[in-house]
């Protein structure tokens, strides 16, 4: 695995001197300070060279636009997405270097592991896939047979500490700022009993930790999809407070467990007004649960995929009368929730960038 080839302490010179911007555009993230309200996601897209550059093209016009976010995981597009936001980093901390290093923000690189990454082209078959997986994970010994579910999904050490290395090289920082299980809730979904999962939850923070401790990590957190929004009691069900005593119990209260990202939007919106968690015997919804335990919240498909970017009912312009477009009435949506440090937001054009910025930038 080669080595990654630039600091991660350049990023705290990477953006550019950002417009105005409203007062709650910067928020706090933790032990990771001020953050940008709004972050710039790679999720969607082909794994193609034309996708590559404009991800990187986008990053660019997003770290000049005072975004200091930037949210990837190794999976998204095989692996592609990593490396086009490295590249982009890259080049904007060259740029930085050429001025007076004063700066709007500090970059926040923040990636997932879990889901077994491909690389571009992908496997055409089940057969391709399996032999794949087989000769780069279970024969090398990185993954256990039954340490994989759902033919995909792992959370086991030595596999979470073999994605912080490959994703620190495609990304080129020595040091993630936050790192992200992916979806620990599938491990539940792929029937793995709940007394099974909490110990490989435990071993997973353990790994985490110790990522930590080595300078490959800053801190580390959970994103969900349906985990938080489903009821207790229910089989896939993720307890934020278990998450929390969890840490606990690997770290103390010195843990680096920081953050969970899940989905919140209007054709979502169970973060908000669903009851699904529970802290010290209390319904809480995920957004208060968080808040007391002192977990930073960041959310994730704030516009469903680009499904809420149009064809809203009447009555969301009744609410948001100010908003110019449905885009911009979903994003003013999440962004005035409370307790959420930062929305992200997939975005591959300059136009785009500058429209949900936009959003986030104009006073209330």
């Amino acid at each position: 695995m080669p080595m990654p080839s630039r600091s991660a302490h350049a990023q705290s010179h990477v953006t550019s001197h950002p417009p105005s911007h409203a007062p709650d555009f910067t928020r706090p993230l933790a032990e990771l300070g001020p953050v940008s309200a709004l972050g710039i996601g790679t999720a969607l897209g082909d794994p193609t060279d034309v996708e590559d550059m404009r991800y990187e093209a986008a990053v660019a016009e997003a770290l000049a636009a005072g975004i200091t976010v930037v949210d990837t995981a190794i999976n998204y597009r095989c692996q592609r997405s990593e490396r086009a936001v490295g590249r982009a980093v890259a080049r904007a901390v060259a740029r930085a270097k050429q001025s007076d290093g004063r700066r709007g923000g500090t970059l926040r690189v923040c990636t997932k592991g879990g889901y077994v990454p491909l690389e571009s082209p992908p496997p055409s078959t089940k057969d391709e896939y399996r032999a794949y997986v087989a000769r780069t994970f279970i024969d090398t010994g990185l993954i256990a047979g039954d340490d994989l579910v759902a033919g995909g999904h792992c959370i086991a050490p030595t596999f979470i500490a073999d994605q912080i290395a490959r994703s620190r090289a495609n990304l080129a920082v020595d040091t993630i700022d936050l790192y992200y299980l992916h979806n620990p809730e599938q491990q539940l979904e792929g029937g793995v009993p709940a007394d099974v999962f909490v110990t490989r939850l435990r071993a997973a923070f353990e790994a985490l930790e110790q990522a930590v401790d080595d300078g490959a990590i800053r801190t580390y957190g959970c994103a969900t999809w349906n985990g938080t929004r489903t009821m207790a009691g229910d089989p896939h069900h993720l307890s934020l407070e278990l998450l929390a005593r969890t840490a606990r119990e690997v770290a103390g209260d010195g843990h680096h467990f920081r953050a969970v990202q899940l989905p919140v939007s209007l054709a979502m919106p169970e973060a908000v007004r669903l009851q699904s968690q529970r802290v010290n015997g209390i319904a809480r919804t995920p957004l208060e649960a968080a808040d007391e335990l002192e977990i930073a919240v960041v959310v994730g498909a704030a516009l469903m995929h680009g499904q809420l970017a149009h064809d809203l009912p009447p009555a969301a312009r009744v609410i948001f009368p100010d908003a110019p477009s449905d885009a911009a009435r979903a994003l003013t949506f999440t962004r005035m929730l409370p307790r959420v440090a930062c929305v992200t937001v997939g975005m591959r054009s300059a136009e785009h960038v500058h429209e949900n910025v936009g959003v986030f930038a104009s006073p209330l």
